[in-house]
C-alpha cells in the first residue's frame, strides 16, 4: 500500500535520522494512512478509501459524498 492519501494528498516526507553520535543518514517519515470502507449510498456500493487519520476526521464532518466528490475533483479514481 502506497503511503498517501486519497483525501488530503499527503506523501511521505523525507529527512535524516541522527545518532547519538551525530551521524546521519536517510530515513522516510510515512504519514498514518490507514484503508477504511465506506458506504455510498448514491452509487449503492462500498468504496475502499486509503485515508490518513486527519481526513478519516475530515470524512466523518463533511461525510461520504463530499469526501469522495473531493477525491473525483482531484482527478483520483474512486
Amino acid at each position: 500500500m502506497s503511503a498517501h492519501c486519497q483525501l488530503t494528498g499527503r506523501k511521505p516526507g523525507f529527512g535524516k535520522s541522527v545518532s547519538h553520535s551525530h551521524r546521519r543518514t536517510p530515513r522516510r517519515f510515512d504519514p498514518n494512512v490507514q484503508r477504511k470502507r465506506y458506504w455510498l449510498a448514491s452509487e449503492g456500493r462500498h468504496v475502499r478509501l486509503t485515508l490518513s487519520t486527519k481526513a478519516i476526521r475530515t470524512v466523518d464532518a463533511i461525510g461520504v459524498e463530499a469526501a469522495v466528490a473531493r477525491i473525483r475533483a482531484r482527478g483520483e479514481k474512486v
